[in-house]
């Protein structure tokens, strides 16, 4: 078989294996690794070349856009839970894995590099499964990004450590000194800082100028993420590609382009990470399958149990109820892209033998694709384990009970959330004197308004303690501008059951939505594209000549600047 039809059904195969894991409700890549498994028995030695190249590029662009993608606003404020529970949860699973490891009879260097990539959860797939659940923006789901980005630096840091180990498979133990470990931390850190001084003051410039032209942009972010990742595996530098991709990103984070750069790329990324994923899944060890079966298990077991368990107990010792600090353990119950690719790189070096790459990769399968249908249906088992889970309340949620004094509240209002659309009608809510409280999943807004003296707590209006903190069953009005339907939805519920005089009004994303929440006896639904366009059309009512824009785009800027919150 000549290598064109070679490549052309590997990529048809993964194509197959793709659609049926998506229609599964799995990620791709697994799909791509079971490609791999089917392609083993054809896939030629020179193909197998070609494709460690493919893969090389694939992980280069993927770190790419990791440290393109890397928000430097959001690292300084994503906050202490975040942090601690990142940090928390990546110490207690390495240090639990690698005496699991150790009792298990793996050497001392396999189990060090099992165990940290059994730290790591995907990014892309975890925020993937959050969007599609509409939960990216509830207070969860801003810890599970918080945390991810934590380990998205850990691993970061994590593969400059492994750049400076000796590429010898001849004994299974590190030559790294500790001056060695000093050394790379230096050069490491130079490295960041040359970044971050291009990303503030040359590539906001060049990028201007190649921005005229979408072609250039595409050529430039792959031919700066691919060479900057091959001058840092240059010997005299001695880095990896992966830190090459990630400082070639980081360099261009910052500049106005950076959206187009990622949209344009990420495509090419893909398509050479299913590289990567095929050929992974092609070098799985079948033959020797019942060898590593049992670490298999355990391994799958610890991840899939083990690390929730040492989030939920982080995020309860932290303050937060247990509906919040589950939710947020599930997307933990995994191991990442960043595994996988260590495992391989500590295979490259020598210091993983083909069979305990396998390993983390059989792991890899099993946990992704279990902890996928548990985020998915996470709301579903916590009501199931609800009592069960109570457990973990010893500090009786107290990170969710930021109150602005406590106020017996009664027929008052009920806004939840208070950024943008929600500002501007608690300025109105303001205007009238009446009595209301503010119901926020953002620490930031909710600093905010507790130091202008507004009455605001923070937390999770689908949570029953925070309905009796904020005393839902005795407002006079209750105001979502958070167009989560299963929210909406248990909010209208609730109050046709414990306060059906009060006024409901909720937010939609489309026509659909709001059917279903008129039906369910909303008071009114707001959909924001039939304001906006309600604005337009009496703009043009007044003024056909579009004049009257001028004094319509002066009141939204007043607003904007009046919004000191935001």
């Amino acid at each position: 078989m000549d290598l064109f039809t070679e490549i052309a059904l590997i990529v048809v195969l993964a194509a197959i294996f793709g659609f049926i894991a998506h229609y599964l409700k799995q990620p791709t890549i697994i799909g791509y690794l079971f490609a791999g498994v089917v392609a083993a028995s054809f896939i030629s030695e020179d193909l197998t070349h070609i494709f460690r190249a493919f893969s090389d590029i694939g992980i280069a662009l993927l770190l790419f856009m990791v440290g393109l993608e890397m928000n430097w606003k959001s690292i300084k404020e994503i906050g202490k839970p975040a942090v601690l529970a990142g940090l928390g949860q990546i110490i207690f699973t390495a240090a639990a894995g690698f005496f699991i490891l150790l009792a298990m009879g793996f050497a001392f260097v396999p189990s060090i590099y099992i165990s940290v990539a059994l730290t790591f959860s995907s990014t892309i797939i975890i925020i993937q499964l959050l969007s599609q659940k509409r939960d990216l923006g509830s207070l969860y789901g801003k810890i599970v990004v918080g945390f991810l980005l934590v380990q998205d630096l850990i691993a970061i840091f994590g593969l400059i450590f492994l750049a400076g180990l000796d590429e010898t498979s001849e004994s299974a133990t590190l030559t790294y000194t500790l001056g060695t470990f000093t050394l790379s931390l230096i050069k490491g850190g130079v490295l960041v800082c040359a970044a971050l001084l291009l990303s503030k003051y040359v590539f906001p410039k060049v990028l201007h100028i190649l921005g005229k032209s979408q072609e250039l942009l595409f050529i430039f972010g792959n031919a700066w993420g691919l060479g900057l990742a091959a001058l840092m595996a240059a010997p005299f530098i001695g880095f990896s590609i992966e830190i090459g991709g990630f400082i070639a990103g980081l360099t261009v984070a910052n500049s106005m382009e950076h959206f187009q750069i990622g949209s344009r790329m990420r495509p090419i990324r893909d398509f050479f990470i299913m590289i990567f994923f095929v050929l992974l899944g092609s070098e799985l060890i079948l033959g020797n399958v019942y060898e590593i079966i049992i670490p298999t298990i355990l391994l799958s077991i610890f991840v899939l149990l083990g690390n929730p368990l040492i989030v939920m107990i982080v995020m309860a010792a932290l303050g937060y109820r247990s509906r919040t600090s589950f939710l947020a353990s599930l997307t933990v119950a995994q191991i990442s892209e960043f595994s996988l690719i260590m495992a391989a790189m500590g295979g490259k070096l020598g210091h993983l033998s083909e069979s305990e790459v396998s390993l983390v990769t059989f792991v890899g399968v099993i946990t992704i694709t279990i902890s996928s249908y548990l985020i998915m249906h996470g709301g579903s088992i916590y009501e199931f384990l609800r009592s069960w889970l109570k457990v973990f309340e010893f500090r009786q949620g107290v990170a969710e009970k930021v109150l602005s004094g406590d106020v017996p509240y009664a027929n008052h209002t009920v806004l939840v959330g208070a950024h943008r659309m929600g500002g501007n009608i608690l300025a109105a809510l303001k205007s009238t004197g009446e009595e209301f409280v503010v119901v926020d999943f953002d620490p930031q807004i909710i600093g905010k308004l507790k130091n202008r003296g507004i009455p605001v707590i923070y937390g999770d209006i689908s949570e029953d303690e925070i309905k009796e903190l904020s005393a839902l069953a005795r407002a006079r009005a209750l105001i979502s501008t958070v167009p989560d339907l299963r929210d909406n939805m248990q909010m209208i519920d609730y109050l046709k059951k414990e306060n059906p005089k009060a006024a409901i009004v909720v937010t939609a994303e489309n026509e659909w939505e709001a059917g279903v929440l008129y039906e369910l006896g909303a008071s009114y639904v707001i959909l924001p594209h039939f304001i906006g366009g309600l604005q337009i059309a009496q703009a043009i009512k007044k003024d056909h000549h579009f004049d009257y824009l001028a004094k319509l785009k002066d009141h939204d800027l007043s607003l904007i600047r009046g919004n000191s919150w935001n």
